[in-house]
């Protein structure tokens, strides 16, 4: 027990930066405790004051005094001949390179060396640093795969490449089994590699920039959808709800004018009814007199009372209903339930058109772009489909550019447009794309779907003749031509125009390529099949249109 407790102390005076004991130990502010010259050289390195151990930062760089009752401490413990144990954080667990010259139980590697083949710890490291017969060997980040930088067949280090084999190969290895071979040293091919992977690091950083950007303008379109669709989902509430508060106002007013004439109406049949009940009353009494009279025997005494009766009053007038039936309100009902009808109709009528605008908030979206480097966020790599062509097209430039052959028009394979010089796209087009079209004559640029016919009539086998494609022809100024209805655009002609299509939606969109992107034409349908852009050129004489390379 006093020997772990002894233990105990050496771990507790050690400094963590050396491992080692303390020497001139000194504190720092937040209490922890190194050699003097360990965490002064810490400082000078990191060009930072902070605690290794617990990370606080002190500024100014606090003032760093021996601590003289750790430092009698420290000495005490030497006298034991004891040295303080390394932290267990130093030593190989089972995921670690563990150091090859450590026994027992080894440390950590800090070093592997490429030449040796060995892996060290910081102690075991220190000849390679300090003898110059090390100076040439190459050290890197601790390794397990030392081995497998030794050839196979040889046991030599493998310090050589074969290009032709794509391997790493031994200096034997090159004049053996891969002589003849394109062979360079693993260096060589390290460097040539190593531009290789700095392209395509600064490709893939670019993309995450681009794709970071795009998130955001998403995000930022998220946002806006959100904003305009809990303003609308509030405006109609509130529309709904005054139409509500209307129809139930006049559902109200309605019950009161009804209740009101009813009033009326009970009102006066009570007072026709007791009239006609004050009427019966008399007539019983003198049906009574009358009937008393007629049983009197005596003669002179009949004629004398007959003159005394009560003459009968006028009779009450009772409204006939033998003319017209007593309906009384059912003709209410007839008028509101007229109502209800036509407002059922207008709402049958108009709620389609309702429907259709929340589908076409996407249609609106699309058309707040507004600058070039807007739409350029949805190009399209789009390239051109030979077997569409005609057989005097050639297509160049990665087939992104097709050019017509002087005097050269024949029928060719079904799949190709054979009676005019015309072309689609390879990829097709769904959601929202956007392309470039630049050309040095006349051009036709246009969508089509792709059961379009190729060797029909003549309307059914040219853009914009048909209800599959819509074209625009960019001729001595712009048409646009679709189901062969010719419209005439008005505008600067140019020789690039830009493309935008927003499928979902059903926009495209025609545009001088600017800054400002001046719109040629827009047009609102709806796209039944996915599209694929088309070229059309309109004299066989090298004409030619390219669709633009968008970065």
């Amino acid at each position: 027990m006093a020997q772990k407790g002894v233990q105990l102390d050496g771990e507790t005076f050690s400094c963590c930066i050396c491992l080692d004991l303390l020497k001139d130990p000194v504190t720092t502010p937040c209490g922890h405790s190194y050699c003097m010259n360990c965490i002064k050289r810490h400082w000078d390195k990191k060009k930072l004051h902070s605690c290794p151990q617990c990370r606080q930062t002190f500024t100014p760089k606090p003032v760093l005094l021996k601590n003289t009752m750790l430092a009698d401490l420290v000495e005490e413990l030497k006298k034991t001949g004891l040295q303080a144990a390394p932290a267990d954080h130093c030593y190989a667990g089972p995921e670690d390179v563990s150091c090859d010259v450590c026994t027992g139980r080894k440390l950590k590697a800090f070093k592997s060396c490429l030449v040796c083949l060995v892996s060290y710890c910081e102690k075991h490291l220190q000849p390679h640093f300090k003898s110059p017969a090390f100076e040439k060997h190459k050290l890197v980040d601790p390794s397990n795969k030392l081995q497998e930088n030794i050839c196979s067949h040889h046991g030599e280090v493998m310090k050589m490449f074969c290009r032709t084999d794509q391997q790493c190969i031994c200096y034997l290895c090159s004049v053996e089994e891969h002589k003849g071979h394109d062979t360079v040293s693993a260096a060589a091919e390290r460097t040539e590699r190593q531009r290789e992977l700095e392209v395509s690091r600064l490709n893939i950083q670019q993309r995450i920039q681009d794709r970071e950007k795009d998130v955001k303008l998403l995000q930022q379109e998220v946002e806006a959808v959100n904003r305009s669709a809990d303003k609308a989902v509030g405006d109609n509430r509130k529309i709904f709800t005054e139409l509500i508060r209307l129809m139930e106002k006049r559902s109200s007013d309605v019950k009161q004018q009804v209740r009101s004439q009813q009033r009326t109406e009970v009102s006066r049949v009570k007072e026709l009814q007791e009239k006609l009940e004050q009427e019966i009353t008399e007539l019983k009494r003198n049906d009574a007199e009358l009937k008393k009279l007629s049983h009197t025997e005596d003669h002179n005494q009949f004629l004398h009372n007959y003159p005394s009766l009560s003459p009968l009053s006028e009779s009450t007038e009772v409204p006939s209903t033998k003319l017209r039936p007593l309906t009384y309100f059912e003709d209410v009902t007839e008028v509101v339930s007229e109502v209800r009808d036509k407002l059922q109709d207008v709402l049958s009528e108009k709620w389609p058109k309702i429907l259709r605008t929340v589908t076409e908030v996407d249609a609106l979206l699309s058309q707040q772009l507004r600058t070039r480097e807007e739409f350029l966020q949805y190009a399209c790599p789009i390239t051109l489909d030979r077997n569409t062509s005609n057989p005097g097209m050639i297509l160049s430039e990665r087939n992104r550019k097709v050019t017509t052959i002087p005097n050269y028009f024949l029928l060719f394979k079904s799949s190709a447009f054979n009676h005019n010089y015309q072309i689609l796209s390879r990829e097709s087009l769904t959601g929202r794309c956007y392309w470039e079209v630049e050309w040095d004559a006349l051009v036709t640029i246009a969508v089509a779907y792709k059961d379009m016919s190729r060797s029909g009539t003549y309307n059914e086998c040219t853009f914009g003749h048909n209800d599959k494609s819509w074209a625009l022809y960019c001729l001595a100024k712009y048409e646009f031509r679709h189901n062969d209805i010719n419209t005439a655009i008005s505008g600067k002609s140019s020789l690039k125009v830009g493309v935008f299509l927003d499928h979902k939606a059903g926009i495209l969109s025609f545009y001088n390529v600017d800054e400002t992107m001046t719109l040629l034409h827009r047009v609102q349908t709806t796209f039944t099949q996915p599209l694929y852009a088309g070229l059309a050129l309109h004299f066989s004489g090298g004409d030619n249109a390219t669709l633009c390379e968008l970065k």
